[in-house]
Parts: C-alpha cells; sequence; structure tokens
C-alpha cells in the first residue's frame, strides 16, 4: 500500500507554502517529516485530510496496483495539541467512539483492553477527561486512531511536550503498529526523527526531500540539515 501525493501546493497570499509536492509513501514505515516551525509541516497535513483546500494537486492511495482517492476513513490525524470531549470519562468517550464507530470496526475488544494497551491504569479509566493530564489526553487522541485502524496515520508533533516516560511508550507503540499502515511523524526535532523513523523527509522550501538512508550515519548528516533549515529561515 502506498499514499502517492501529486502536484500538492498551497499558498496564504504570496507566500507559497507547499510547492508542488509529489511524493510517495510507502506502508511498514514511519516517515519523519522534519521541518522548521512554520515551515508548512500542518499545512501538508490539513491539506492530505482536507481540513482546507489546497489549491493544486491529488493525495491517492494505491494498493495492489488500484489507485482512488484518499478517502475520510483512511485517515487517523493527531494533533499537538489534544482535543477531547472533557465532559465525559475516559471510559465514557471509548464507548462513544465505538459505538459510532462500530460498522467500521468491526469486532471491537473490551474497554479495558483499549486502556491497557495505552498503559492508562483503572483508577484513572472512570475520571472526567477535564482531569486528564495533557499526556493521558493524547493518549487519549491516539487511541482512538488506532480502534479506527486508519490506512494513513497523520501524527502532528504529538510528543513534543509529553514527559520523558510517556513519550517513550508512545514510540514503542508506534514501532509496533507501522506494520500495514503508513504513519508520517512531523517533527521539528531532528534526535526524535532520528530515534523514531525508518525514513527522514526534509521539508524546506515548500518542497518535500528524502533523506537517503545511507547518509544518517555519517558524521556530518545533522549539520547537512540544520544548514538547510538555517538557510529556510533567512529566505
Amino acid at each position: 500500500m502506498k499514499c502517492i501525493m501529486e502536484h500538492l501546493s498551497k499558498s496564504y497570499g504570496k507566500k507559497e507554502v507547499l510547492r508542488d509536492i509529489t511524493f510517495t509513501f510507502e506502508a511498514g514505515k514511519i516517515y519523519g517529516l522534519l521541518g522548521r516551525n512554520g515551515a508548512g509541516k500542518t499545512t501538508l497535513f490539513n491539506c492530505v485530510n482536507r481540513d482546507i483546500p489546497a489549491d493544486g494537486g491529488r493525495c491517492e492511495l494505491e494498493d495492489q496496483g488500484v489507485r482512488r482517492p484518499l478517502r475520510p476513513e483512511d485517515i487517523g490525524y493527531v494533533l499537538s495539541t489534544p482535543t477531547v470531549p472533557e465532559f465525559l470519562t475516559g471510559r465514557e468517550f471509548l464507548k462513544f467512539f465505538l459505538d459510532i464507530n462500530r460498522d467500521a470496526i468491526g469486532d471491537p475488544k473490551p474497554l479495558d483492553d483499549y486502556f491497557d494497551l495505552m498503559s492508562i491504569g483503572p483508577e484513572d479509566r472512570d475520571k472526567l477527561l477535564k482531569d486528564y493530564s495533557h499526556g493521558m489526553k493524547n493518549k487519549m487522541q491516539m487511541l482512538v486512531n488506532i480502534m479506527a485502524r486508519p490506512n494513513l496515520l497523520l501524527l502532528d508533533e504529538p510528543l513534543t511536550s509529553l514527559d520523558v516516560v510517556v513519550a517513550e511508550e508512545m514510540k514503542q507503540l508506534l514501532r509496533s503498529l507501522k506494520d500495514g499502515r503508513i504513519i508520517l511523524f512531523s517533527t521539528h526535532i531532528l534526535d526524535l526523527a532520528l530515534d523514531l523513523c525508518d525514513e527522514i523527509v526534509l521539508l524546506s522550501h515548500g518542497e518535500l526531500e528524502a533523506v537517503e538512508r545511507a547518509h544518517l550515519g555519517q558524521a556530518d548528516f545533522k549539520a547537512k540539515i540544520l544548514a538547510a533549515l538555517r538557510e529556510e529561515s533567512h529566505e
């Protein structure tokens, strides 16, 4: 399975954020989308998810040689700032999500199995979401996207503000989920991308550029990436 972007473009006024992007992402890998703050990572995700209209181009899914447009059910989107219904408990939220997505999810697991997957303890499962920490809200946002089993998972800097223990748990979970799906993980933190991701893709000057795996171990690799990002900041 592949996600194929062709000639994707987006501008805000005179600022060209995405410049005729053509790129193919393959299932079974975590792609690190690396770029400075403001480079257009969130804009790219929003165009793929159709939260904002692209000015041109298209995104398609290819499976067993057959290509079709991406559908809403193909995409899971985890935001850097978690958005959850804070008036519900964690258990009520998962039950509600299962109820409205029962046809898509098919044969769901017991709710406590999902909580176990995210290391959310029994003492927290019936608390209101408004009383959850930022990290726990982020876990819940990640969890419902896992439950929906999307073909394409967009992660917009989801680990940036998490403590080290929760961040490590999330990284381990993502590694276990990559088989059979495409994961795009955006970040502006180079070391995080190198630690977690199978492939690195640089978003700079509105264009996507793959970093050859052979270059990842080179002593001057980080210096080259940082130089490219610094050059963009001085445009």
